[in-house]
């Protein structure tokens, strides 16, 4: 069985070559790595031989055939799992380790829904594997009598596993359940004590110093500031001698007509960080800061400028509750967020994939939508857009035109070699950075036609580097453009220092504290300082760098990286080359995890006194949380509403409140629970409380037909007649499922014509639902 396990490992790795050589990352299969991947798949085999012989001489010394049977069982289990594994890393180009452990279950089942999810041909290949494994056991067991005659054959096998301990591999050759179950032991063992008398260590009484004052011609009013975070937007694709460049020429113009940055790092290279990296500085906690069961008191952009009379807002076309977004920017008491829910029917969800999931909404269409809304003039805005077209499963809107443009491109590009086959392989991916681009250059546009655009700066980045196509070392990931582009600039310039995100809002609040009356805390504790204005490549910094939830291995002292226990020296060009002296920048990582961890767990990044917001949890006696375990055994979110929807069926309101306000706390964008609040309220009698919950989920999500379904039977109820009539016109502007409760519409309306009131359909603006 261990040789047949042997065999179809040895497929699942041909496999591996095979999917990668077609999409342009190896040039050859049968290559040293491949053979190096072959002689780690030995060593796993040998390895999974020697444990499970003890279990196999147990059960079938017990009853006959129970051992085999057990066995074999096992071994097409973590076949399937290995299969699994590399299919992952075929695509994500990085092998799967301890940031499994960072996802929740939801998040986890939406990424693979919206990745493509579990496909026929994920069924078909499974079958494979059993077959292949089962018919390679019906070969080698007819030789049986030839292999029990090695002696014995499990020193043989431990033999096989020690010499293949000696033998280095890399992620590409390792094997992937080996590699994932030895990533969770080391983060789980990892001593991370905190042993420094300093309470907080990371506040800071020195002033970033204003870097970016001479480079501006500020107005007399707080200028507006604009934030684009684009997926997947690596340097490798952007700017001047970009290894994949062509394919982004709006942003290509933009860089030539901007601050540029184009040695910057996103401190972490997933998502989950770029967040609370830009606009607080913050650390990262031990999966990411935003997935902190209890957020400590902190400094972000957004509660600073909000305290200073700012409009805070945040765009995106996804589900803000994926990796805890609405959490933390409720934490911040944003003003407004758009979400996947409230676009309405007007606007055209990006096309489902193959297992027919959706991200959400385009990033033209997202920007098309925030257009639309109204702003207020008075006060200077905050706003942030979180893109998404240029992830997995790259489905541009008319891929068929933006892939032309890709072939358009490369028949005319001095792209040649690897990059050229790269790109063709890969054309989906190029076609959507085409049309991101164009969205982006179209959302310029609509800015101009703004007031205030005059009076606005815009910072444009990535939160990490395109993960599929294949990168060129270690730091490429994080390897992003920072483009700061504003009316008021003096002139452009191109700065080549090494910055990170965490760089910019200390650079921010102090160009703004210096020319204007801010209102600005005594004394601040970010991760980073003041951005680089050096126009030659030069290295100053200490830059952490978080690759995955849970893996904290890279981190940059000057111009030397250490990542995986080896240390580089970098160049101008951003290449890696072996040096020495690797243990004071190991040092300095191993005293930043400790730190890290400290000032997370403990809330000891600042005080009480220095908090702008302090974190509003909502707080519950030991009683109800008692109570509350025993109805919810924290599976998710959508079980513990249904419990609190039976709950205020059956009359108990203050449980089913109860239970409503514990989702709130930790899920604030959960809309169904929110209306179940809003039902409740009115079924315990309290109108207004009733209307005001319902009007925020409206609010939220104005294509939501069961929120204006609860607010016209307030109306109806509370014989409010005319807030009913104006119900209607909100209703069928917003919603693309008016006809659901087309009842309720008709029963406003007879009401209406009981007291002599007429409906007269409105030509609503399209400021209408954030007034209501």
């Amino acid at each position: 069985m261990i040789i047949s396990f042997f065999g179809s490992l040895v497929v699942l790795t041909v496999y591996q070559y095979v999917s990668l050589y077609f999409k342009g990352v190896v040039d050859i299969i049968l290559s040293t790595s491949f053979f190096i991947a072959t002689v780690h798949q030995l060593g796993f085999a040998s390895l999974v031989g020697v444990i499970l012989v003890f279990p196999f001489n147990f059960w079938e010394n017990l009853r006959p055939r129970y051992g085999f049977n057990l066995i074999f069982v096992l071994l097409i289990l973590l076949l399937i799992v290995e299969a699994m594994l590399i299919s992952y890393f075929c695509t994500a180009l990085v092998p799967l380790g301890s940031d499994l452990l960072g996802y929740s279950f939801a998040d986890i089942k939406t990424t693979i829904a919206n990745s493509g999810g579990l496909s026929i041909s994920l069924v078909v290949g499974v079958v494979i594997i059993i077959g292949l494994f089962f018919w390679l056991y019906k070969i080698t067991s007819k030789h049986y009598h030839h292999i029990s005659r090695m002696y014995p054959f499990t020193i043989i096998l431990i033999s096989m596993f020690v010499m293949t301990s000696f033998i280095e591999g890399k992620p590409i050759n390792h094997n992937k359940t080996q590699y994932l179950a030895l990533n969770i032991y080391d983060s789980s063992t990892e001593d991370a004590s905190y042993d420094s008398d300093v309470e907080y260590p990371l506040i800071k009484s020195k002033r970033t110093q204003n870097v970016l004052r001479p480079y501006f011609n500020l107005k007399n009013e707080k200028p507006n500031i604009v934030f684009i975070m684009v997926e997947g937007l690596g340097r490798d694709f952007v700017g001047e001698g970009a290894e994949f460049g062509g394919f982004t020429p709006f942003l290509d113009k933009l860089t030539k007509q901007s601050l540029y940055w184009e040695n910057c790092l996103s401190n972490t290279g997933r998502t989950f960080g770029v967040l609370p990296s830009l606009m607080g500085s913050l650390p990262f906690g031990k999966s990411g800061f935003m997935e902190l069961e209890k957020y400590p008191n902190k400094l972000t952009l957004y509660g600073i400028l909000k305290n200073n009379g700012y409009h805070t807002s945040f765009y995106q076309g996804t589900n803000s509750a994926f990796d805890n977004v609405d959490r933390f920017l409720n934490s911040e008491n944003i003003d407004f967020i758009l979400d996947k829910s409230g676009f309405g029917n007007k606007y055209t969800l990006q096309a489902e994939d193959a297992a027919g999931s959706s991200w959400g909404y385009p990033d033209k269409e997202l920007f098309k939508k925030s257009m639309s809304l109204p702003r207020d003039n008075e006060n200077p805005r905050m706003e942030v857009y979180m893109t998404i077209s240029t992830h997995e499963p790259f489905i541009p809107p008319q891929q068929d035109k933006y892939e032309q443009k890709v072939k358009n491109i490369l028949s005319s590009s001095s792209h040649e070699g690897k990059t050229r086959k790269v790109i063709e392989k890969n054309s989906n991916v190029f076609a959507t950075l085409m049309y991101t681009d164009e969205a982006l250059e179209y959302v310029f546009e609509e800015y101009k036609k703004k007031p205030g655009y005059e009076n606005t700066i815009f910072i444009i980045t990535g939160d990490h580097r395109l993960i599929p196509i294949p990168q060129r070392n270690n730091l490429s990931r994080f390897h992003v453009p920072l483009i700061m582009f504003s009316p008021m600039l003096k002139s452009p310039r191109k700065m080549s220092a090494l910055t990170s995100h965490f760089d910019v809002t200390p650079s921010l609040l102090a160009l703004l504290d210096g020319n204007f009356e801010m209102k600005m805390p005594k004394k601040v504790a970010w991760m980073g300082d003041a951005l680089d204005m050096n126009e030659e490549f030069r290295g100053n910094k200490d830059i952490p760098l978080m690759r995955n939830k849970n893996e904290l291995k890279e981190y940059i002292s000057g111009e030397k990286l250490f990542s995986d226990g080896n240390v580089y020296s970098l160049d101008k060009e951003m290449n890696l080359s072996s040096s020495f002296g690797g243990s004071k920048v190991e040092g300095k990582l191993k005293a930043f995890k400790s730190m890290n961890a400290y000032v997370t767990n403990n809330n000891k990044i600042i005080p009480d006194s220095l908090a702008i917001f302090s974190v509003q949890k909502e707080k519950f006696s030991d009683s109800e949380i008692i109570w509350i375990n025993s109805v919810y055994n924290g599976e998710n979110f959508d079980k513990v509403y249904m419990k609190a929807r039976a709950l205020a069926f059956e009359k108990e309101y203050d449980k089913a409140l109860l239970l409503c306000r514990y989702i709130l706390s930790e899920s604030p964008s959960h809309i169904d629970t929110k209306v179940l609040m809003g039902r409740v309220s009115v079924w315990s009698g309290d109108y207004p409380s009733s209307i005001k919950i319902l009007k925020e989920c409206i609010k939220m999500n104005p294509n939501y037909i069961d929120s204006y379904s609860a607010l016209f039977d307030v109306y109806y109820w509370s014989e409010r007649t005319k807030e009913a009539l104006e119900l209607i016109d909100l209703v069928e502007q917003n919603s693309s499922s008016a006809h659901e409760i087309a009842d309720k519409i008709e029963r406003a309306k007879r009401e209406a014509r009981k007291k002599g009131m007429a409906h007269q359909t409105k030509l609503a603006s399209r400021s209408k639902v954030s007034t209501l």
